[in-house]
């Protein structure tokens, strides 16, 4: 994923406080999570993401 759509993903789930996994996005939230910006909750029905600090720390700086 590029520098431009990490940027805008994160956004998108800082607004929502937890952002549902859809289809077809799955890889897009696992790469956030393997960066450290965000953490996915696996234990709901519905996968769903969280930002984290570190998540907050890079959207602070770009």
């Amino acid at each position: 994923m590029e520098r431009v759509e990490l940027i805008e993903l994160l956004e998108v789930i800082e607004q929502q406080v937890s952002s549902s996994i859809l289809g077809g996005r799955e890889a897009d939230y696992e790469e956030l999570e393997a960066l450290g910006y965000v953490k996915i909750d696996r234990d709901s029905v519905q996968w769903a993401a969280s930002i984290t600090p570190q998540g907050r720390d890079f959207l602070n700086r770009n």
